[in-house]
């Protein structure tokens, strides 16, 4: 039944409560720290640097004891895709330089063009990496508070930030969602006769596999999101301006070291020397 098992490679928006020391910290701590991390990681133009933040993210996930394993798995998905956009890096690189390989026409394949075709795979799986990281440790009442407090201040100029809050927070939980509704539309399309798993193992089979899934999955993440309209309009959700909170976090002097040593490990990938 692994054909039929989606979830497990959608890491981004599962919360895995562990009790570790960066599940302790404080939201705000967590969510300025690994937006440093991932700003860093976003424009750092050294191998070095994205290397660097490749390694803190895995210390970080082996520190959250979160299976390394398991976190992996969300680099399965968009694989495809990477190696797709490494490979025309590979043959159109702008500026291929002096050490080309081979050239046909406009299509030149230089070292260049490899490196920088890697640094992109490199990029994108250490960006997947920290978000990965950041919703294992970070629940979503967490989320929505340190947010929240964390953009107060745009609330006097008239900016809504609890709406713009309550957008990322569906954004990033509605993955997990829609791989559940994937795996029990693909595994009702089975039992119905449709061809899964080891009939249809060339690209061509696989993506005719999907275009069927698109569809219902389509009209469900639809009534789901009317659903959950409903029900925030049923518990007048946005009737004050101000939401209050169960739990009151505290900013103690771990949080400030955390995101002292997250500024450090940014600025290292930021700022790493080129090769």
């Amino acid at each position: 039944m692994s054909e039929f098992e989606f979830l497990p490679s959608a890491t981004i928006g599962q919360y895995i409560p562990t009790g570790s020391v960066l599940h302790r910290m404080d939201p705000r701590a967590k969510i300025v720290g690994f937006g440093l991390m991932m700003l860093a990681i976003t424009f750092s133009t050294s191998k070095i640097g994205v290397g660097i933040g490749l390694i803190a993210v895995i210390a970080g996930i082996l520190l959250s004891r979160i299976p390394l394993k398991f976190a992996l798995k969300g680099l399965l998905p968009p694989l495809p895709f990477m190696i797709i956009i490494a490979v025309l890096q590979f043959f159109f690189y702008p500026n291929p330089g002096t050490s080309i390989i081979f050239r046909l026409g406009p299509v030149v394949l230089s070292v260049a063009g490899i490196l920088s075709g890697i640094l992109i795979i490199l990029r994108f799986f250490t960006l997947i990496l920290a978000i990965s990281l950041m919703s294992f440790v970070t629940s979503t009442s967490e989320m929505i508070h340190g947010l929240q407090k964390l953009l107060t201040p745009l609330n006097r100029i008239g900016i809504p930030t609890m709406d713009f809050v309550m957008v990322i927070q569906v954004t990033l939980r509605f993955i997990p969602f829609l791989a559940q509704s994937a795996e029990r539309i693909a595994k009702a399309q089975a039992s119905r006769g449709a061809e899964w798993g080891g009939k249809s193992k060339g690209l061509v089979s696989r993506v005719r596999q999907i275009i069927p899934l698109i569809i219902p999955l389509f009209t469900t993440s639809l009534r789901r999101s009317e659903t959950m309209a409903l029900a925030m309009d049923a518990r007048a959700y946005g009737f004050k301006a101000n939401r209050t909170s169960m739990f009151e976090y505290t900013f103690n002097w771990r949080d400030a070291l955390f995101i002292l040593a997250l500024l450090a490990i940014a600025a290292t990938t930021l700022f790493a020397p080129k090769i």
